[in-house]
């Protein structure tokens, strides 16, 4: 039975991927999903993890060799007659399980790289998503700036006209006049904003920013309770890679404990003395003594590591669970507050912005009434905003902890 497998297709088919797949073309608009990949094919930190996966594959295969024979040609003397002519075969035989704990060392390395490559690209992933969402909130936030302009625009004209019928203070046309002219200062932040956010996801492929425009954002499907959610913190990505340190770390302990059992090494040969003598068989055995060197020190620090390795683990163990709840908690705050501000505030700031207008334009209320109706309908706007970016910021980030989405999927 042979110690090792052949290369997996899987990884080679992976490695050739990330090393050569041609660039996706952005889509109009952009979704989530396209934005993954196109950050998935152009990562070259994914590529290097995929390097190192095959790598492995290869070190499994050189793990289940065995160990070379040693050819020996031994010659005492000079003159024939006299002389001695040795020719001998010296065949090492590993004991103490070396090769079999040297091919579980091998396997446990390459299940440690594919799990580095697995919590590496959920990184990417939530990374990717993060931006992505940021590039979202920057498009919504430009595209109320643009209504908060036009309706500041439309105030002003507004005011303009009354001044000019006598009917209100030329001060009311100067404070719609500072309004509009902030609400155009805060259409140039937001049209920032959004560059620089597309400049932000771009970077992750090497991609045009400005050719970047995002899908409309859709309400997010119900949230998975906190319990449900950390059940599939034990298959995280995080805590895979944990446990396959763990894992590997105790095969380099086997090692270490087989390295304590001395080889042996069969000889086997043939012998002629003199010029006219027969040749004589010679069998030998060589067996090194362990009376100085028996491996104790490296046992020892293999031993170590797998201590520090199972303690990392439940360190990683209580760091997922605690971010977790944090995430969880975030997200359920800003669902709330999102539904809260959607359900109640913003109608009532719509209201009382559309009563202020028609009441200052029939003379009923001051430009100030006016403007403080304006100033808090765009604050509502951009509260909502906000609170949808923290819906996916927090999303994005249970889905690097757990490997899943935070969401019920719809059926």
């Amino acid at each position: 039975m042979s110690f090792f497998t052949r290369p997996r297709k899987h990884v080679a088919i992976l490695a050739a991927i990330l090393a050569t797949a041609p660039a996706v073309p952005v889509a109009a608009p952009l979704t989530l999903a396209a934005a993954i990949e196109l950050a998935e094919r152009a990562s070259p930190a994914l590529r290097a993890a995929a390097h190192e996966v095959a790598a492995q594959d290869g070190a499994l295969a050189q793990a289940g060799a065995l160990p070379n024979p040693e050819l020996e040609l031994l010659r005492e003397g000079q003159r024939r007659d006299t002389r001695t002519t040795t020719a001998q075969l010296n065949i090492p035989f590993e004991l103490g399980g070396k090769r079999a704990a040297r091919v579980a060392l091998a396997r446990s390395e390459g299940e440690l790289a594919r799990r580095e490559l697995s919590a590496l690209r959920a990184e990417l992933r939530a990374d990717t998503a993060a931006a992505f969402h940021e590039l979202v909130l920057a498009a919504e936030r430009q595209r109320l700036a643009g209504e908060m302009a036009a309706l500041a625009a439309r105030a002003l004209d507004a005011a303009a006209r009354r001044v000019q019928a006598g009917k209100v203070s030329p001060v009311d046309e100067t404070r719609a006049r500072i309004a509009e002219a902030n609400a155009r200062i805060e259409l140039l932040q937001a049209g920032r904003a959004l560059q620089e956010a597309r400049v932000r996801l771009a970077a992750l492929w090497g991609g045009e920013p400005a050719a970047l425009e995002p899908a409309a954002p859709e309400a997010p499907p119900p949230v998975l309770p906190l319990a449900q959610l950390a059940a599939r913190l034990d298959a995280a990505p995080a805590m895979r890679r944990a446990l396959a340190r763990v894992a590997q770390r105790e095969a380099e302990a086997r090692l270490a404990r087989t390295q304590r059992t001395p080889d042996l090494t069969l000889v086997l040969g043939t012998r002629r003395e003199g010029q006219d003598a027969g040749n004589q068989a010679v069998v030998g055995l060589s067996v090194p003594l362990p009376l100085f060197n028996r491996n104790e020190g490296a046992l020892r620090q293999a031993l170590s590591r797998v201590d520090q390795a199972r303690e990392q683990q439940a360190g990683e163990g209580a760091r997922l669970r605690a971010d977790l709840a944090q995430a969880h908690a975030r997200l359920l705050a800003a669902r709330d507050e999102a539904a809260l501000v959607r359900g109640e505030i913003l109608p009532g700031a719509r209201s009382a912005w559309q009563a202020a207008s028609r009441g200052f334009e029939a003379g009923k209320f001051g430009f100030l009434e006016v403007l403080e109706a304006q100033r808090t309908l765009f604050q509502s706007q951009l509260q909502a905003l906000q609170a949808d970016a923290e819906i996916q910021r927090a999303a994005a980030e249970i889905a690097r902890l757990t490997g899943a989405s935070a969401f019920q999927e719809n059926p």
